[in-house]
């Protein structure tokens, strides 16, 4: 059985000598998504133990499973990325006189609600949970409604099936295979809207590869233990770094899983891979567990302590995820806490006595660019909005907590620069592997001026989302950073002034 549905009012037959109708798939084609996997992902959001009914569901079919989801999920259509270029295309053959349908496997609610968005559409076929609209169903339902023939816009295999029995071809997304398929099926070609796919520096940007710079905090340990010359030390360390960073990029596709409709209404969040539909959903799902095996397969290598590390690790990044980044303050204390784990990571790497000035150190530095971070969001919030009360979207900060932001922000770090002193004066001066311990003074001198300089350019306006990632591209930052560098170099090497 297929589900014929109104979406305006359903089209009378057409008359003789009109121009083949034009019917748009929506998954992967018109959307550059799937809405399946859209309000799958939207339904374990509110409750992860959600996925064992997902599984049920399933077994019952898979228009069932579409059917529940659909009832149960609400999906901003409005703000699911879509193949511009097709839509434009669809737009103009409707302007022309062209009737314009939808079919769809996706479930007749969802499909009828694209109808809001795009005025172009005349009427919908879609699954009606019981039978699912796809392949062989797909092409009997567009026979039966067209039987003087059609121009199907699809790009999957499955779209196979209709083009053998269209008379025209749409390639709207297709890969170069099934793309070629569908020439040898000896139709005409109407029209070709090739899909952007996802580059080598598209990968690394969806897996933050620049974010790994930040796991250079496993290194400190090793360096203020005195075992910068060990070489099996600087192995262990690596290998953990190399861990971490697989394991980190894991969540962040996570991440971005879990926060697909908040990051589409983010002004930059927006552009990344999932939420641009550059990525595909199914794609995230593979290298998921691909570099979260890699990551702790190479902790293992280094040693047991690493891998708990990395699981806490894990499991704090993903509670993060899921609940966490949502409550005010508790958002911060966890970040600060995931960077601290850098630390812990590169203490149990190499198998030193963990320092606590150094973590209490971390912890509150951390919060301090953590608190930056929101504090840039809320002030740009604040300059798009009149009211005060304007939330932040997937935070739990409003724009009245700038004042209260700001100033836990600059206390946190004030206080980082104390502890930065105490510890020089507690431990780093204790040690005998500094030949000139005076020389390390230079570094909270640096962190003052450092972090002075992020929170006048938070207040300013001109900080990016990020603090850590905007002082990596920031030319006074790393000047900055070299100065931390040399006071270490100095302290070892022993010049006297």
């Amino acid at each position: 059985m297929t589900v014929a549905s109104s979406a305006k009012a359903f089209s009378p037959p057409l008359p003789a000598g009109s121009p083949l109708p034009l019917v748009l798939d929506v998954d992967g084609a018109l959307l550059r998504t799937d809405l399946l996997h859209e309000t799958a992902i939207a339904y374990v959001k509110g409750n992860p133990l959600r996925v064992v009914l997902l599984i049920w569901w399933l077994f019952l079919g898979k228009a069932v499973l579409k059917r529940r989801l659909a009832e149960r999920v609400v999906i901003d259509v409005r703000g699911l990325p879509v193949n511009e270029a097709l839509a434009d295309y669809a737009l103009a053959a409707h302007e022309s006189g062209r009737t314009v349908c939808l079919a769809t496997a996706a479930d007749e609610l969802l499909a009828l609600k694209l109808v809001q968005r795009f005025s172009f559409i005349d009427f919908v076929i879609a699954s009606d949970g019981a039978a699912n609209l796809k392949g062989h169903a797909k092409a009997d339902a567009l026979v039966e409604r067209f039987p003087d023939g059609f121009a199907y816009a699809g790009d999957s295999k499955s779209d196979l099936h209709v083009w053998r029995r269209a008379e025209a071809v749409v390639l709207a997304g297709a890969r170069p295979a099934v793309a070629a398929r569908a020439r040898a099926l000896g139709k005409t070609v109407e029209a070709e809207f090739p899909r952007p796919r996802l580059s080598l520096r598209g990968w690394a940007k969806a897996l933050r590869l620049h974010q790994w710079a930040k796991n250079v905090l496993v290194f400190p340990p090793l360096i203020l233990s005195g075992l910068f010359s060990s070489a099996d030390a600087w192995e262990k360390a690596s290998l953990a770094f190399l861990a971490l960073g697989l394991v980190a990029s894991a969540t962040y596709l996570i991440n971005d899983l879990w926060d697909l409709e908040d990051d589409r209404r983010h002004w930059t969040k927006r552009n990344r891979a999932l939420a641009s539909g550059l990525m595909t959903v199914k794609q995230a799902a593979v290298a998921v567990p691909l570099a979260l095996g890699a990551g702790l397969a190479l902790g293992a290598h280094v040693g047991a302590p690493v891998v708990m590390v990395l699981l806490v690790y894990l499991g704090l990044t993903l509670a993060y995820s899921i609940a966490l980044k949502r409550k005010p303050i508790l958002d911060v204390f966890s970040l600060a806490v995931l960077f601290t784990l850098r630390l812990v990571l590169g203490i149990a790497a190499v198998h030193v006595v963990a320092s606590p000035w150094l973590l209490v150190f971390s912890m509150f530095l951390f919060a301090s660019l953590s608190f930056a971070k929101r504090q840039t969001e809320v002030l740009r919030l604040a300059s798009k909005k009149e009211d005060a009360a304007g939330k932040l979207s997937g935070r739990g900060y409003f724009v009245s907590d700038a004042a209260f932001i700001l100033a836990m922000g600059v206390s946190c770090g004030m206080a980082s620069i104390i502890i930065m002193a105490l510890y020089l004066t507690q431990e780093a001066m204790l040690v005998q592997f500094y030949a000139n311990v005076n020389w390390l003074w230079g570094v909270p001198a640096v962190l003052f001026l450092w972090l002075s300089r992020i929170w006048m350019l938070c207040q300013r306006g001109e900080l990016d989302d990020d603090p850590v990632v905007f002082a990596m591209r920031d030319p006074k930052s790393l000047i900055l950073c070299l100065g931390v560098g040399l006071s270490f170099a100095m302290a070892w090497l022993g010049p006297v002034l």
